[in-house]
């Protein structure tokens, strides 16, 4: 990585029966509708891990790479970082059964559902961990569909080196507009590259922006077509690409959050110590710099804390 990431400044406070309990650092950029930065706090050009915030890149090098699936609803699925519900599991097994795998094909390591509700419904019924529960199984069911229409082996497709996470970095550098800082290892086991929110922020931009009928477009107009497909139910992306008519959202692990609204700019998030509570507030606070409004909006600007049951607090943005 050429530059280290050094965090950024206090952009939402922890107020708890009228005390502040704590600051949480980050850094976000708001980007025009031509792409232009027209608000930022922090250090946004040094890299990051956006983690899932790049799954809506690397499903556009998965189309490229020659994946065709004929409902959308599915390329929803390839972007998401699903909660493990019945809808999500039913339409991994149905994606595999189709081209005669099992979840046995996937690389990803066994996991309970992100949802709550999912999880408890799974323990009480005896079950476990398995690939399809786990939420970044529908892009890596993607990733193996992409080999079998690229013919491309299925061994190790999760490496670096393999040539579908080649194609996908390909993806990345070309809607970010930089090169790829670092490679790391994502909680799925396969390449997470790092850029910048500014870098985050324009390739959202892009997507949205992109011809009908593009790769981009299609990954775009997918996701906010079938934003519960993206999340979740309860998911904090799913509930704003609902509730905020055009917008495209994805959020990643460690507290990242992109979003863009076409003809309206983009927005990247990035909280310092993961803390996903700050995530949206900050999010809001960005967007409604771009003039979005919104009752969704208003859900997330400052969500409550709960003592005993009952609200004590909130988390609002300082920023």
């Amino acid at each position: 990585m050429s530059k280290t990431y050094e965090g950024g400044v206090p952009l939402a406070e922890v107020v708890r029966s009228g005390f502040v309990e704590g600051l949480h650092r980050g850094s976000v950029v708001v980007l025009d509708a031509a792409g232009v930065q027209v608000d930022a706090a922090g250090d946004v050009t040094s890299p990051v891990f956006p983690r899932s915030a790049s799954k809506p890149l690397q499903a556009v090098g998965m189309l490229r790479a020659g994946l065709s699936l004929a409902d959308p609803a599915d390329v929803a699925l390839v972007s998401a970082s699903h909660a493990g519900e019945e809808f999500h599991l039913a339409r991994v097994g149905a994606l595999l059964a189709a081209a005669g795998l099992d979840e046995s094909a996937l690389g990803c390591p066994p996991d309970l559902p992100m949802d709550e509700l999912a999880r408890a419904a799974v323990l009480r019924a005896g079950g476990g961990p398995t690939r399809a529960r786990m939420n970044c199984s529908g892009k890596h069911t993607g990733m193996v569909l992409t080999c079998l229409a690229a013919g491309w082996s299925r061994d190790g497709y999760w490496r670096p080196d393999h040539p579908l996470q080649q194609r996908l970095r390909e993806a990345v550098e070309e809607f970010t507009g930089e090169p790829v800082a670092a490679v790391g290892v994502d909680g799925c086991g396969a390449p997470v590259l790092a850029v910048s929110l500014t870098g985050l922020a324009r390739a959202y931009l892009r997507l949205v922006s992109g011809e009908p009928g593009s790769p981009g477009r299609t990954v775009a107009d997918a996701m906010r077509a079938y934003p519960e497909i993206v999340g979740g139910t309860w998911a904090e992306d799913s509930r704003l690409m609902r509730g905020l008519p055009g917008a495209l959202a994805k959020i990643g692990a460690e507290g990242v959050i992109a979003a863009a609204l076409p003809g309206v700019g983009a927005v990247a998030v990035k909280i310092d110590d993961g803390a996903t509570r700050a995530r949206m507030p900050v999010l809001v606070s960005a967007l409604r710099r771009l003039g979005a409004r919104g009752p969704v909006l208003d859900e997330y600007a400052a969500p409550p804390l709960l003592g005993g049951g009952v609200p004590v607090g909130a988390v609002r943005p300082l920023w």
